[in-house]
């Protein structure tokens, strides 16, 4: 008997499930709630078959957005805010004539390959709602993406089948997120622009300041218009430090920087720091007392005991994340922070567009040999021992070879100063974990380029996962082929041997090594 049952993210206990309290901080009636939310939304998928896209139905469309997103790993910890939007699921249901829940103890049980099939359907949707719930906040919606989720959702409740469909399934996710990372940038670039490099500094100013983290561009901005002629320094944290790059956001004088390393950190970065912090999605971990006065959460994040700034007709008033940071002054004097290599000065905004905008030079660089080989090293960052990896694997990594990174796993070595080939950064930072489309955007242009397909290109992407995003891009990466990725710390605990077996086979999959061998196996 447990008390819980969750393996969805990179950490989970001994590498095969938490079953008394999960790593993240998650309590077994949180868990159980949300596998409870996650029944409720099968059924309401269920209610909605052959109505999915009438009217009325963009409420419907929001919940189930909501609902998924609220389920990934480290974004809401309330059990009371879990039930709530249980409750409106189900009165959403109901209005639909009602349908069956899905029994929580049928999401994780049953024949063990039948299991990791539909749990990785289940996370993938997951990880595509949150990108899906990113752009829907800017406008952005496809209809072929929100049909997915119906879909899927469909598939997770359905009965046991063959692994032929099993597969299709997995790949259709796959695409859908390709479509759904695309409509996300799309959104992000109409609304501040296109990214361009720029450096950003790790050195927090006097005077008061907020702490913005999460992927929430949006929410970023109406901050920063709140903010402005306060005197309120804005920072970065974690997955928002791309938006340094975006000129609509940049051109704010008082987003001054990035604080702090990869979220993993944050309970010894926050302890007693004298600023208001806002995390607008995941990672949030369960703030200590010494900083839990000072933390608010937005959107579908929560925690029981923090203030909540809810939206109102697509608005979000910030006061009292203001007030706050008003109260505690920031510190007296300069505070000097560096990346865990003791770097104090970051690079980003390397998107597909400032990438491509100079292609022709990479394309010389390649056929020259002044580059022989490209590394995406990237993914979620995480507390788990082995990660330090990534950064011996970038600081081994030959002169003569790029190093292309995304999502929170850079600050594993993002504070490095690599040097230039030819006038290019050995480092780029392409963005956040939704710019895989950047990165995929680059590398089938450079396919084209030399006539080749992606998998022929001196390209090898060696990736860090730890939640349900990070599994929705693998498996929009599996969908487009491309094979010999080399995958880490550790392998999925929802992926069982069968299914692994099949991944090894079909795409040549593998778990990484060490740096030294894992080079050697590459470049030969």
């Amino acid at each position: 008997m447990s008390d819980m049952f969750c393996f969805q993210c990179e950490q989970t206990a001994g590498g095969k499930g938490c079953v008394k309290m999960g790593v993240c901080g998650k309590t077994p009636v949180v868990a159980n709630a949300q596998d409870e939310l996650t029944g409720a939304l099968v059924g309401l998928a269920g209610a909605m078959e052959g109505r999915e896209g009438a009217p009325g139905s963009e409420r419907v469309d929001e919940l189930l957005m909501q609902g998924l997103f609220a389920t990934v790993t480290n974004v809401n910890f309330d059990e009371d805010r879990i039930r709530e939007l249980t409750a409106l699921v189900r009165e959403e249901k109901e209005k639909l004539g009602g349908a069956e829940d899905l029994p929580p103890e049928k999401l994780w049980s049953g024949d063990p390959d039948q299991v990791s099939f539909r749990s990785t359907l289940l996370l993938g949707l997951r990880g595509m709602a949150a990108y899906a719930w990113h752009a829907h906040v800017l406008g952005k919606k496809d209809p072929d993406v929100t049909a997915f989720f119906y879909k899927g959702l469909r598939a997770v409740g359905g009965p046991d089948r063959p692994v032929a469909e099993w597969l299709d399934l997995l790949v259709e996710c796959g695409e859908t997120n390709l479509k759904c990372m695309a409509l996300l940038d799309e959104a992000n670039t109409s609304a501040f622009g296109q990214p361009v490099p720029v450096k950003v500094s790790t050195i927090i100013e006097k005077g008061p300041f907020i702490i913005i983290s999460g992927h929430d561009l949006h929410d970023l901005k109406q901050l920063l218009i709140q903010t402005e002629g306060k005197g309120i320094n804005i920072y970065t944290h974690g997955e928002m430090l791309p938006a340094h790059a975006y000129p609509e956001l940049k051109k704010y004088p008082h987003l001054k920087g990035n604080f702090g390393t990869a979220w993993q950190n944050q309970q010894k970065e926050l302890d007693g720091v004298p600023g208001a912090v806002l995390f607008t999605t995941n990672c949030l971990m369960p703030p200590k007392p010494s900083y839990a006065d000072r933390v608010f959460t937005t959107a579908v994040v929560g925690y029981p005991g923090l203030v909540h700034i809810p939206e109102k007709n697509g608005e979000k008033d910030f006061s009292p994340v203001i007030k706050k940071a008003l109260e505690l002054g920031g510190w007296p004097e300069e505070h000097r922070l560096t990346g865990i290599n003791g770097g104090t000065v970051l690079t980003t905004g390397f998107g597909h567009h400032a990438v491509l905008g100079v292609a022709d030079r990479v394309v010389e660089a390649v056929k020259s040999g002044a580059i022989k080989h490209f590394f995406l090293v990237g993914g979620c960052d995480g507390a788990r021992p082995g990660r330090n990896y990534y950064t011996e694997f970038v600081q081994k990594a030959p002169a003569d070879t790029v190093i292309l990174t995304l999502a929170c796993g850079k600050y594993r070595f993002n504070d490095l100063d690599l040097g230039e080939i030819n006038g290019l950064p050995r480092l780029m930072d392409m963005g956040q974990c939704n710019d895989a489309y950047s990165a995929i955007r680059v590398a089938t242009a450079l396919a084209d380029a030399f006539g080749c397909g992606v998998n022929d290109l001196p390209l090898t992407l060696v990736l860090s996962w730890y939640e349900q995003k990070a599994v929705a891009i693998l498996l929009t990466l599996l969908a487009l082929g491309i094979k010999n990725i080399f995958l880490g710390p550790t392998l999925p605990a929802f992926i069982s041997q069968n299914f692994l077996d099949l991944l090894v086979e079909k795409f040549a999959i593998r778990q990484i090594s060490q740096p030294e061998a894992d080079l050697k196996a590459i470049l030969g």
